[in-house]
C-alpha cells in the first residue's frame, strides 16, 4: 500500500487533542486591539500586529481560516490552542492570551515577540557568533524537552518558527505555530505525511512510525544552518529534496564548516542520524559540551582536548575527532554547496508543505 496522509478528522486517533480551557469570545477583535500591520502570511493564515486598546500591550493575532480545501478544520485549530495550553508554563514556547471567533476564522492573541524569526540570522551575510548560537540551540532544545515529557511533538521545528523576543543582541528564542503538531501515544503509531521538506525526517518520508527523535533531526538542520548559513539538504526542487534528506546527503568538508568549531559538527552529526533511535534526546543533546563551551570559557584549543561531559542519562558524550576527514559517514567527495532557496508556498502558519 503506498504511503498516505492521516486524515485529521480522525481526532485523537491522529494524535489531537479536544479540550481546551481558553474561553473563545465571539466580540469582534477589533473593538479590542488595534491593528498595526501583518507579520507573515500563510496558505490558511496570516499573523498582524495588534495593540490592545485596553492595557497597550502588543500581541501577535494569528487569524486561522475555519475552513479549508472544502472541510472544517476547526478542531484542529481547537488542537493548536490545547497544545498552547499544554506549554503555558513554559518560557521557551509562546504564550496563549486569548481567542476569539468570527464566522471565518478563529483568532488566536499570542505573545509579542518582536526580535521576528531566527531565519533571519541564517541568511545574513554575517552570521552568529557560536556563543550565540549555542544559547539560542540550548533554549529550542528546553522548548522541545519541555514538549516532549508531555508526550507531544512539534512536527515543524524549522528557522521560520523559532522567533526572537528582540533582535539586537538577539533575545530569547520562543517557539511557535503548533499547527502540525501531534500527541503522541494516543492510539497506536503515529505515522503522518507532514511538515516541511527541507526540514522533515527520513521517517516521515518513508512513512514510518513518528517519535520524539523526528524533532531532534530538524533541530539539527537548524543548527547547520546557523553555523554555515546554508539548507543541508535544499535542493532544485521537492524530488531532490526529498532524496538528499533519505539519502542523508550533508556536506560536512572544510569549506563548509571553514569557520566551525569540530564540537558544532559533532552536535550536528549525532542528529542527523537516518534511524530515529540513534539520534540522542532532546535531555541528552542538553548536555552536549558544544552548548556549554562558550558558557565555562573554555580555551580555544583543539576539541580533543575539553574534558568529557556526563550526559543527563549518565551516558558520555564521546570527544569529536580531530580531522573532518576520519569521521563517520564522511562525505569523501565534497557536494555542491546548497543555499536557502525562498518558496512562495512555503507555509509560515503550521500547514504542511509535504
Amino acid at each position: 500500500m503506498s504511503p498516505r496522509r492521516l486524515d485529521n478528522r480522525s481526532g485523537l486517533s491522529a494524535g489531537l487533542l479536544a479540550e481546551i480551557q481558553t474561553p473563545i469570545s465571539t466580540e469582534p477583535v477589533d473593538s479590542l486591539y488595534e491593528l498595526t500591520g501583518e507579520l507573515g502570511r500563510g496558505k490558511f493564515a496570516t499573523v498582524k500586529r495588534c495593540v490592545e486598546k485596553a492595557t497597550g500591550k502588543v500581541f501577535a493575532a494569528k487569524f486561522l481560516r475555519k475552513r479549508r480545501r472544502g472541510r472544517d478544520c476547526r478542531a484542529e485549530i481547537i488542537h493548536e490552542m490545547a497544545v498552547l495550553e499544554i506549554a503555558r508554563n513554559n518560557a521557551r514556547v509562546v504564550n496563549l492570551h486569548a481567542a476569539y471567533e468570527t464566522d471565518h476564522e478563529i483568532v488566536l492573541m499570542l505573545e509579542y515577540a518582536a526580535g521576528g524569526e531566527i531565519f533571519d540570522h541564517c541568511v545574513s551575510e554575517e552570521l552568529l557568533p557560536e556563543a550565540q548560537i549555542t544559547r539560542l540551540i540550548k533554549q529550542t532544545l528546553e522548548g522541545v524537552n519541555y514538549l516532549h515529557q508531555s508526550n507531544l511533538v512539534h512536527l515543524d521545528l524549522k528557522p521560520q518558527n523559532i522567533l526572537l523576543t528582540s533582535l539586537s543582541p538577539p533575545g530569547d528564542i520562543k517557539i511557535v505555530d503548533f499547527g502540525l503538531a501531534r500527541r503522541l501515544g494516543a492510539v497506536g503509531e503515529l505515522r503522518e505525511i507532514l511538515g516541511t521538506p527541507e526540514y522533515v525526517a527520513p521517517e516521515i518520508l518513508n512513512y514510518e512510525p513518528i517519535t520524539t527523535a523526528t524533532d531532534l533531526w530538524s533541530v539539527g538542520v537548524i543548527a547547520y544552518m546557523l553555523v554555515t548559513g546554508e539548507s543541508p539538504f535544499a535542493g532544485d526542487d521537492k524530488q531532490e529534496t526529498y532524496l538528499n534528506v533519505s539519502q542523508v546527503s550533508v556536506d560536512y568538508s572544510k569549506e563548509a564548516f571553514s569557520r566551525v568549531s569540530e564540537l558544532a559538527v559533532d552536535f550536528i552529526r549525532k542528529l542527523l542520524v537516518k534511524a530515529p533511535e540513534d539520534r540522542p534526546s532532546a535531555a541528552e543533546c542538553m548536555s552536549h559540551p558544544w552548548l556549554w563551551q562558550h558558557q565555562f570559557c573554555l580555551s580555544p584549543e583543539p576539541a580533543t582536548t575539553h574534558p568529557i561531559r556526563e550526559r543527563s542519562c549518565g551516558f558520555k558524550w564521546p570527544v569529536p575527532p580531530k580531522h573532518t576527514e576520519d569521521k563517520e559517514n564522511f562525505l569523501n567527495s565534497p557536494i555542491s554547496v546548497k543555499r536557502f532557496r525562498f518558496d512562495e508556498e512555503t507555509p509560515a502558519t503550521g500547514d504542511s508543505d509535504l
